[in-house]
Parts: C-alpha cells; structure tokens; sequence
C-alpha cells in the first residue's frame, strides 16, 4: 500500500513537468499571465539570446533551464504585462527573468542585458 501512495504520489508531481515540456515548441502560447508577489518570489533567471522582439513577445534561444524542467530550446516567449526589457536588441545575450502565472505557464517580466 505504501509502495502504492509513493508511486501515485510521484506520478501526480511529475505530471506538470511532464506536460512543460511535451508543450515547448516553437511559437507555443503561454497566454495572458498576471503578476502578483509569490509569483516573483518563485521567479526564474536564465541566459538567453534574444533572436527577435515584438510589442507583447520575445523570440529567445535559450540552454537547459533545470529549475523548471526546460530542455534547450528556441521559443517565443510572452511578454507580461509591465515587463521590463529596457535596450535591449535582437542579438543580445540576456538575463530572462521568467515568472509562472496563475494558468501554471511561464513568461517573460524582465530582459536585462548580459555582461
């Protein structure tokens, strides 16, 4: 029975890690996300470059992000809204602060140029 309740457990858990990355591809939606304060508490910074820049996405080139379970990739990423991207240009080697909203996806609140 115990063996049971671990293996559902496990199977529960790894579910939302699973389905992440089974919907990674380019052009994925990840929607309209809110900003709240325990969101930028969990926040996650990556390294990326930035391959283009729209009014509400970015299209960045990004490695492994372990934290959340991403492969390498290239992706289009949301902009939430009052996202800061400063000067950043297509070309450029960032930092992507990423925030997970309510809907469980992840986007962009903030490029900051890297060093």
């Amino acid at each position: 029975m115990r063996k049971t309740l671990l293996t559902l457990t496990a199977l529960i858990l790894s579910a939302p890690m699973a389905l992440a990355q089974t919907n990674h591809s380019s052009g994925m939606d990840h929607g309209a996300m809110a900003m709240d304060e325990k969101a930028v508490e969990g926040a996650v910074h990556a390294e990326a470059t930035v391959n283009s820049i729209e009014a509400d996405s970015v299209n960045v080139t990004h490695g492994p992000i372990p934290e959340i379970g991403w492969p390498a990739m290239t992706m289009d990423m949301p902009l939430l809204d009052g996202a800061e991207t400063g000067a950043v240009e297509a070309g450029d080697t960032v930092m992507m602060m990423l925030e997970k909203g309510p809907d469980g996806m992840f986007g962009i609140r903030a490029l900051m140029p890297g060093e």
